[in-house]
């Protein structure tokens, strides 16, 4: 952490005892503020002690999944006030699976073949491989009040096709035998 300028003595203190003590103070100085901002670094819930993160999320009513990975822990944990702000509404259930680092998203809703308060969503794989438990909390505290969500898992593929030529030609051949009206002979 760099915040603090380097200190410069005038040219008529140059010495070696003088830089010894300008590099003292300067190290002092630097110590002294990394511990004054500690408290500040602890409310980012993203660089912050795992058991500060667990009372942050206490205060804004995130529990942990069992078997969810610290780093998701964190990313829904710092995103709490945003995601709660923008739960309900179809563009802002995309920013919260962008927050969270959560993979595509396709939604879709009132559908001709489905009831009109059926929202359909389609998801990567990646959202829901690591707890499946995940994607039903998601929608349950950041979806739609009075909706139905019904989702789909989807897995991107890369399709790569090679043009080349194609070419057939058919001929057909008809053979017949006819027989004489008295039979074949034989010689």
């Amino acid at each position: 952490m760099k915040l603090l300028q380097k200190l410069k003595l005038p040219w008529w203190m140059s010495g070696p005892e003088l830089n010894k003590l300008k590099t003292a103070a300067q190290q002092f100085f630097e110590d002294l503020l990394k511990v004054a901002h500690w408290p500040l670094d602890q409310l980012d819930a993203r660089q912050a002690d795992e058991g500060i993160v667990r009372l942050i999320a206490w205060q804004r009513g995130i529990d942990r999944f069992n078997n969810e990975g610290m780093e998701m822990f964190r990313l829904r944990v710092f995103h709490a006030y945003a995601n709660a702000r923008d739960a309900g509404s179809v563009i802002g259930f995309e920013r919260i699976f962008q927050r969270l680092n959560l993979g595509y998203l396709e939604q879709a809703e009132r559908l001709p073949d489905k009831d009109w308060d059926v929202i359909v969503l389609n998801v990567s794989d990646s959202a829901t491989a690591q707890n499946p438990e995940f994607m039903n909390w998601l929608i349950q505290t950041y979806g739609r009040t009075c909706r139905r969500y019904e989702w789909n898992v989807i897995t991107l593929l890369t399709l790569s096709i090679k043009p080349a030529t194609f070419d057939w030609d058919q001929q057909t051949y008809i053979a017949s035998l006819e027989a004489a009206p008295g039979g074949i002979a034989h010689g």
